[in-house]
């Protein structure tokens, strides 16, 4: 494993071990629940946006260390965001793992990128895209999503 691998592996683990906002919103005005069957991720999200910006977010569950981490960043990366801002990173972090990253915008991801390596385990993609889907769902207003 090269030393940059190794970095990332590491950053990983960090966010599985110790996950960021990883909690309840008092008063969330959007939440959904989001689950993959395949694998058993579960994860409740909930969202504070306020003046169109995202105010507060926690999510509360359990998953393997791909899921957690990959929730635990998105959380730090989207506080603060626009809604609009937080669904074009959604957008990006989508495109990097399931499509030509050609059209990646990986200006958008900073951290994010160590999930770059997930593309080469196909069913692990959706435990990487799933707090992402959630978010997505979330923000439409769709209270449930799962990645069957």
């Amino acid at each position: 494993m090269s030393r940059l691998e190794q970095l990332y592996q590491d950053m990983i683990l960090e966010h599985n071990k110790h996950p960021r906002h990883f909690e309840s919103i008092e008063s969330p005005t959007h939440t959904a629940f989001g689950k993959n069957p395949l694998c058993g991720d579960e994860y409740h999200l909930s969202v504070e946006i306020k003046d169109n910006v995202v105010f507060l977010i926690g999510f509360q569950g359990s998953g393997c260390a791909i899921s957690k981490s990959s929730a635990s960043m998105m959380t730090e990366l989207v506080l603060g965001k626009s809604v609009q801002e937080a669904l074009q990173i959604k957008e990006a972090f989508l495109t990097l793992l399931m499509q030509d990253e050609a059209g990646t915008d990986r200006s958008l991801l900073g951290k994010l990128m160590v999930f770059e390596g997930v593309k080469k385990y196909p069913v692990r993609v959706k435990c990487a895209t799933l707090i992402w889907r959630t978010l997505e769902a979330a923000l439409e207003g769709v209270v449930e999503v799962s990645t069957e």
